[in-house]
C-alpha cells in the first residue's frame, strides 16, 4: 500500500511538472535591459527576444533600466519573484566589474540561473589602414624588436581592453607603450586617425564605420571564433594565442527559477537565435553569435570570472587599478 501511494505521488509530481511547462508563459515575461535604449545590447536583446516570442507562445518586453554600470538593473532583478516573468540581460560589467568592485551589497552571479549566452564581440586590434603592420605576427616582431615604443591606445586603465592588452603582452613576451583614453572607443578613433597611437584594443564594431571607410583595419580578434562580419580578420585562436576577450550578452534569471521555465526559454531564445534572420542581422551589425546553452554557460561564466579577478587583483597590487 505504501510503494502504491508513493508511485502514486511520484505520478502526480511528474503530471504537475508537465503542466507547469504546459501552461508557461501565462503573462508577458519582463526583460530587463541595464543599458540605455538604443545601444549595442538593447538593440540585440530586442531583436531575439522578438524572434523568441511565437516559439515561447507569449511576449517578451524590454524594459531599459540605466545606471550603476548596470547595478540598478541587477538590483531589479534580484528583486523579482524567481517565477520566470522577469529576465535580464547581462554584460561584462554585470559579470566582472560590479562583482569584483564590490560596487552592489551581496550580489553574486550565483543569484541568478544563467539561461544563455549569445553573442560576443570581441576585443580587437585596430590599425590605421596605412600601417606598416600587416598582421599580427608582423606588429609583435616590431615590439619585440622595439620594447615600450610602439603606441597601444586601451580605454580606462583597468578596463577589459587593458587586460586584452596585458594578456597578449604576456604571451607573445613583448612590451607595448600603453596609452589610456578613458572617453572610449571615440577618443581611440580620433587617437588612431591622427597618429596618437599606433594601434588600438576595442571592438571591431565600435571602429565598423572606419573600417567601412577605408582608414582602418583589423589585425586580429580576439576570440575562437571567426567573424563573419569581418572574414579578413582571424580570432587570435588561429595564430597560436589563447586570449578570449571582449563584451558578451548573456540572458538569466532570478535564482531558483522553475526548471521548466528555464527549459522553455532556452529552448525559444535558441531557436530563435538560430534562425536565419538573426543570424544575418548580426553580421550586419558586426556582432559576432556564439551560443552556450544552460549545461554551459554558467561553468564559462566561472572561469571567466576566476581569471579576470585574478588578473584585476595584480594590477591592483601593482597599483595600477584601485578598488
Amino acid at each position: 500500500m505504501r510503494k502504491s501511494m508513493s508511485m502514486t505521488l511520484g505520478g502526480l509530481a511528474v503530471i504537475a511538472s508537465a503542466s507547469v511547462a504546459a501552461d508557461y508563459p501565462e503573462r508577458d515575461v519582463r526583460m530587463i535591459v541595464p543599458w540605455g535604449a538604443g545601444g549595442g545590447t538593447d538593440g540585440i536583446v530586442r531583436k531575439i527576444s522578438n524572434l523568441a516570442e511565437e516559439p515561447l507562445g507569449g511576449t517578451v518586453y524590454v524594459e531599459n533600466i540605466e545606471g550603476g554600470m548596470s547595478a540598478n538593473g541587477l538590483v531589479q532583478a534580484l528583486g523579482a519573484r524567481p517565477d520566470g516573468y522577469t529576465l535580464i540581460a547581462l554584460t561584462y560589467d554585470s559579470v566582472v566589474t560590479i562583482p569584483w568592485q564590490g560596487m552592489l551589497a551581496g550580489y553574486d552571479i550565483d543569484k541568478l540561473d544563467l539561461i544563455a549566452r549569445i553573442t560576443s564581440e570581441p576585443d580587437a586590434v585596430v590599425v590605421p589602414e596605412d600601417s606598416r603592420f600587416d598582421s599580427l605576427e608582423a606588429l609583435i616582431e616590431a615590439a619585440k624588436a622595439a620594447p615600450g615604443e610602439i603606441r597601444a591606445g586601451i580605454q580606462n586603465m583597468g578596463s577589459r581592453t587593458h587586460l586584452t592588452l596585458l594578456q597578449l603582452q604576456d604571451q607573445a613576451e613583448v612590451e607595448f607603450k600603453i596609452v589610456s583614453y578613458p572617453g572610449g572607443a571615440a577618443p581611440q578613433k580620433e587617437a588612431l586617425l591622427n597618429g596618437e597611437v599606433d594601434l588600438a584594443l576595442t571592438s571591431l564594431g565600435d571602429f565598423e564605420s572606419l573600417i567601412s571607410a577605408g582608414d582602418a583595419r583589423g589585425l586580429v580578434e580576439f576570440t575562437d571564433v571567426q567573424s563573419e562580419s569581418f572574414p579578413d580578420v582571424p580570432p587570435a585562436s588561429e595564430l597560436g594565442y589563447d586570449i578570449q576577450m571582449g563584451s558578451f550578452v548573456i540572458l538569466a534569471a532570478p535564482a531558483n527559477t522553475p526548471d521548466e521555465a528555464v527549459t522553455a526559454l532556452e529552448a525559444a531564445y535558441q531557436q530563435a537565435y538560430d534562425s536565419e534572420e538573426f543570424q544575418n542581422w548580426l553580421v550586419d551589425v558586426g556582432v559576432t553569435p556564439n551560443w552556450l546553452g544552460t549545461d554551459e554557460v554558467e561553468d564559462w561564466a566561472e572561469q571567466t570570472q576566476d581569471e579576470l579577478f585574478a588578473r584585476m587583483d595584480e594590477l591592483k597590487e601593482a597599483g595600477l587599478i584601485g578598488q
